[in-house]
């Protein structure tokens, strides 16, 4: 890594895989329309945790692998109609049960176990995922969440290894991509912090903090053009309000201004 440099204010907001989503956090993760995804839910093909308000709908792990699935097929440039048929098909994998059934409850899975001592804060949470490590059981997944303990512990190397480990596993994990490049322009190494953001906007190219930070690394790295499409980019991905955090650095990079 370069010599650590304090850049300008990012949205370094760290991802973790959750144990459940709301409409609005798919929405931004994914790309996808709330109108799309509350559709989606109420014709079956994508499964919500029960909820008497169509408001407070919330998406489970199981649905999130729906949900990357759903960004595989986009990638392989699916139409949304094919995506659909893809979901239908997914559906008919399943026997159609007449009558009322009776949920029963499932053994956590290792890495189900160590999400849900992670968001009670439970100590042994980290333990817990290196058991998920060790079992097979969401290796990318588990990887990035230690990664975020060591971080919050304040082990940066750590931290930095354990995300390096989830994409050892899985090239195209998304949240170790977005906390690699986050970590790097903290660390004031703008040339790799790009190289993961632009990996990261290739999976989600709708997530919009990617690019408020993309355009930080541009400017550090002396690509002023770069830097104001990327802040554009994100303005346009965000309301008017949040839109504002980023006038005054393209108002520096207009002026011929550059960071670090």
């Amino acid at each position: 890594m370069g010599n650590r440099r304090q850049p300008l204010t990012s949205k370094c907001d760290f991802e973790r895989v959750k144990s459940t989503y709301t409409v609005r956090e798919i929405s931004r993760h994914f790309g996808l329309s709330e109108r799309l995804i509350r559709r989606w839910t109420r014709e079956g093909l994508i499964h919500a945790l029960p909820s008497d308000e169509q408001d407070d709908l919330r998406y489970d792990f199981v649905a999130l692998t729906q949900f990357r699935r759903l960004r595989v097929l986009r990638a392989q440039g699916l139409t949304r109609r094919q995506i659909e048929a893809d979901l239908r098909g997914q559906l008919s994998l399943f026997p159609e049960y007449e009558g009322e059934l009776i949920a029963l409850q499932r053994r956590l899975s290792p890495f189900e176990e160590a999400l849900l001592y992670d968001e009670r804060g439970d100590l042994r949470a980290a333990e817990a995922y290196r058991k998920a490590i060790s079992e097979g059981d969401c290796v990318a997944d588990a990887y990035c969440n230690l990664g975020m303990l060591e971080l919050g512990d304040g082990r940066i190397a750590k931290a930095f290894d354990c995300f390096t480990q989830a994409l050892t596993h899985d090239s195209r994990h998304f949240e170790s991509h977005y906390n690699l490049a986050n970590l790097y322009l903290d660390e004031g190494d703008a040339r790799l912090a790009r190289l993961h953001y632009e990996i990261a906007a290739e999976l989600e190219p709708s997530f919009p903090n990617i690019y408020f930070n993309l355009g930080l690394a541009y400017a550090m790295n002396k690509e002023p053009d770069a830097a104001i499409a990327a802040l554009r980019k994100y303005q346009n991905l965000v309301s008017e309000d949040e839109a504002r955090h980023a006038d005054e650095l393209l108002a520096s990079l207009e002026r011929g201004g550059t960071c670090g």
